[in-house]
């Protein structure tokens, strides 16, 4: 070691590995005024800076044993040292190793030769110091110590590298369903907790992962702690991964950013015990978690786009046909009724002609408000094409698709909507039919457009019902529809 000290003089801990580099540093920085102490060794470097922090630390980016980012590593993680400006010097100005040191957590990186560079970022480091209340001490190990130290921060930099990894691959979920459901099978894995829930900025998403013993104290205090009202629905995980029989702390709560945007937040309530632990994993992976949850916000409303009719909000013919074929096979699997009803407006034509295709844009979306607030929540409407709309009738038979067909008649007919002051007379004929289990969905379809096309030959705002066949008829590969929209649209 080889010291050169001043009580008046700013202190300086110089690391350099190399005698004749070091002993030339020494001399340069004394004449600048600064009470040097170095090193050849970086674990005695790091260990007197721990037990009597310095104004700055000079280190070589690479050194043997321990390297300049290792120990840069360590003494930003030390509340002793965490303030001390590490000043990182290397042979060459590539961006290699000026990356390096940026991420090490250094003040700077300096080439060596560059004395003019070094002494200024030094007096700025010492000009710090001297405003300074002074630095925390505490009593240091000597080099093994310091060696298990880096050990054991390199350790938990991997640990934290990987956790960010496995939170940023959740990215490919898809939905957010399934993000969710993929991030309640890997958070438990790394801390312990009672609940943990997730709400999105839009307080559109939110989900909550328990434990089946915990169903109503959990999503009470999830709600609680996110102050999401009673009235949004809730996305729930129940599985035995949650330690619902454990006492928990306090909940935290922690912010989900993306860039400079807030995407949601992230409350977990810890086990007792675990609260300092948890809190430092949950926090990594709140910051991680912003780009996964942006990713599926964008799958998401992508999905929204493509199967949602832009006029009406409901939804359109592709998304309500895979809605039928999923309702199809439940139907044909557990016996339960199942309905369609298909509407067509009346004189739709003569909207356009008369009050100009404006006027029947307002029209086709005042229908698509209605039938989202007339229908239950399990109901599916959706605008099939042009002027017509098909209804997916749950658990619904033949005498109840009437009775749901008829409200929605008499609902149309008492619609106000006026252009220029002028109101226009809006109906609509119904064509209704319950499924059978031998039913295609085309021949479905196809049954409640012939009952459709009768409401209107037989004098339109009506409705009409289609039975269902009583025998199963053959199966001669040729299909029994045809186009919806060609008898509606020639009689309006």
């Amino acid at each position: 070691m080889t010291t050169m000290h001043s009580g008046t003089q700013p202190r300086v801990i110089l690391v350099d590995a190399n005698d004749e580099s070091r002993e030339v540093m020494v001399r340069r920085l004394s004449s600048q005024g600064y009470a040097v102490e170095a090193f050849g060794d970086p674990a005695l470097g790091a260990d007197l800076a721990l037990a009597s922090p310095p104004c700055a630390l000079i280190a070589d980016l690479w050194m043997p044993s321990i390297s300049g980012v290792q120990l840069c590593r360590l003494l930003r993680a030390e509340p002793a040292t965490a303030g001390v400006p590490v000043i990182l010097r290397g042979q060459s100005d590539d961006p290699r190793s000026r990356f390096w040191a940026e991420r090490a957590g250094a003040a700077a990186y300096v080439v060596k030769g560059r004395i003019r560079e070094l002494v200024k970022i030094l007096a700025n480091a010492a000009a710090a110091a001297e405003h300074s209340d002074g630095f925390f001490m505490q009593l240091s190990g000597g080099s093994l110590d310091i060696r298990d130290r880096i050990a054991r921060h390199l350790d938990q930099a991997l640990f934290d590298s990987v956790i960010a990894a496995e939170v940023r691959a959740l990215a490919s979920a898809g939905s957010f369903e399934r993000l969710f459901d993929a991030f309640s099978q890997f958070l438990p894995q790394v801390m312990s907790y009672r609940w943990m829930a997730l709400l999105t900025n839009d307080g559109r998403q939110f989900a909550l992962h328990h434990s089946p013993k915990d169903i109503a104290t959990a999503e009470q205090q999830a709600r609680e702690a996110l102050q999401v009202p009673a009235s949004t629905s809730l996305f729930r995980i129940e599985d035995e991964d949650a330690h619902g029989d454990t006492p928990a702390a306090e909940p935290i709560a922690f912010n989900i950013p993306f860039g400079l945007t807030q995407l949601g937040k992230l409350v977990v309530a810890p086990n007792l015990g675990s609260e300092t632990e948890s809190a430092a994993v949950a926090a990594l992976v709140a910051r991680e978690l912003g780009g996964p949850l942006r990713m599926t916000a964008l799958m998401d409303e992508s999905q929204r786009l493509a199967t949602t009719d832009p006029l009406t909000g409901l939804s359109n013919r592709r998304a309500l046909a895979n809605a039928l074929r999923i309702e199809i096979a439940h139907a044909r699997r557990h016996g339960s009724p199942l309905a369609i009803a298909l509407l067509d407006v009346d004189h739709f034509k003569s909207v356009n002609d008369v009050h100009g295709h404006p006027a029947g844009d307002q029209v086709l979306a005042a229908i698509g408000q209605l039938l989202r607030h007339e229908l239950r929540s399990p109901d599916v409407p959706a605008r099939w094409g042009g002027e017509e709309f098909v209804v997916i009738l749950r658990h619904t038979d033949a005498k109840g698709s009437v009775v749901a067909s008829e409200r929605i008649r008499k609902a149309i007919e008492e619609l106000v909507i006026c252009v220029a002051d002028k109101k226009i007379p809006i109906t609509a004929s119904i064509g209704a039919t319950e499924f059978s289990p031998s039913d295609t969905l085309e021949q479905l379809v196809d049954r409640a457009d012939r009952a459709m096309y009768r409401a209107k030959t037989g004098g339109r705002n009506r409705v009409e019902l289609e039975p269902r066949p009583l025998l199963e008829p053959p199966i001669n590969g040729t299909s029994l529809a045809r186009d919806v929209s060609d008898a509606p649209t020639q009689l309006g």
